[in-house]
């Protein structure tokens, strides 16, 4: 079977894009990175080019001489008469590993993700979908950290509902296997880490390990979607997102641990705690009314 050597990583400088760059660079993999910006590249090593998923002329200079994709679909309700011919082009030209990053929340089928999902698997030669849980960055790196930081508090409509949060760095390790094994993979990843947390336990682990305050505030399915619409989210894909919460608190959905971390890359993933202690510093040095 042909090794993989060239390597595409759409999503810019996503959380999981940019650590897979950083991953792979290391490992001596030669990487194109493919996004709608020029500068401040997700690594001073890899090749970058212009990519948008909106304009079809794009595809050819993000595909050329590539040996595996690593997909982040853009933003919207259905990304399928987008994303599909990009991958049928790719195909078309010789390649045949694509991993998709999917979510923990959407299962073949569903919405967003899943009917991306089952097309793969059915049509690409080798593949992977990644199903991460949320991510424990959401609280040093976006929307819960600047609440954590101006308020103290964090938010969801979860409620009682336990999530499995992963840390994208473990995420990453996943799917630099996944686009590198000599063997495909063919399946999915369901990606979690050690333990389901609710967020009000997130708050006390923050809490006792920072000794800052932190508290969880509940907010309603409704609350939810304006303030992802004032955010600059399309309403229909808001909506989608704030009942995902509902479905978190009433159905479980995100209840979940898996063990993919740990078969797939030899290691065990990070529990919650430790990687709050390993990000203390942002917490004490930043948080309103901190030293």
């Amino acid at each position: 079977m042909k090794s993989i050597e060239r390597i595409l990583v759409t999503g810019g400088q996503g959380k999981t894009s940019s650590r897979i760059t950083s991953l792979l660079l290391t490992e001596g993999y030669h990487v194109r990175t493919a996004g709608r910006r020029s500068s401040s590249l997700p690594h001073p090593h890899a090749e970058h080019v212009l990519f948008d998923w909106h304009d079809s002329s794009t595809y050819a200079q993000a595909l050329q001489d590539i040996d595996a994709i690593y997909v982040v679909i853009p933003v919207t309700m259905y990304p399928e008469p987008i994303v599909i011919p990009f991958i049928e082009l790719a195909l078309a030209q010789g390649i045949q590993r694509v991993v998709l990053l999917s979510s923990a929340s959407i299962h073949i089928d569903e919405p967003v993700f899943g009917h991306i999902h089952r097309w793969i698997s059915e049509h690409v030669p080798q593949w992977a979908v990644l199903r991460p849980s949320y991510f424990m960055q959401n609280f040093t790196e976006a929307q819960q950290a600047d609440l954590i930081h101006q308020h103290r508090i964090i938010a969801s409509a979860t409620h009682k509902g336990k999530i499995g949060f992963v840390d994208a760095d473990d995420i990453a390790a996943v799917a630099v296997k996944a686009l590198t094994d000599i063997t495909p993979h063919n399946t999915e990843h369901l990606i979690t880490g050690p333990q389901s947390l609710t967020y009000e336990e997130v708050a006390t682990i923050i809490t006792e390990v920072t000794g800052v305050p932190i508290t969880y505030h509940a907010t309603s399915e409704s609350e939810l979607q304006q303030q992802l619409i004032e955010a600059g989210i399309a309403p229909d894909y808001a909506s989608f997102l704030a009942h995902l919460d509902t479905r978190i608190a009433v159905e479980g959905i995100e209840d979940q641990v898996s063990d993919s971390v740990e078969r797939v890359t030899a290691r065990p993933p990070r529990s919650f705690r430790q990687y709050i202690e390993d990000h203390r510093h942002l917490f004490v040095n930043t948080t309103k009314g901190s030293a």
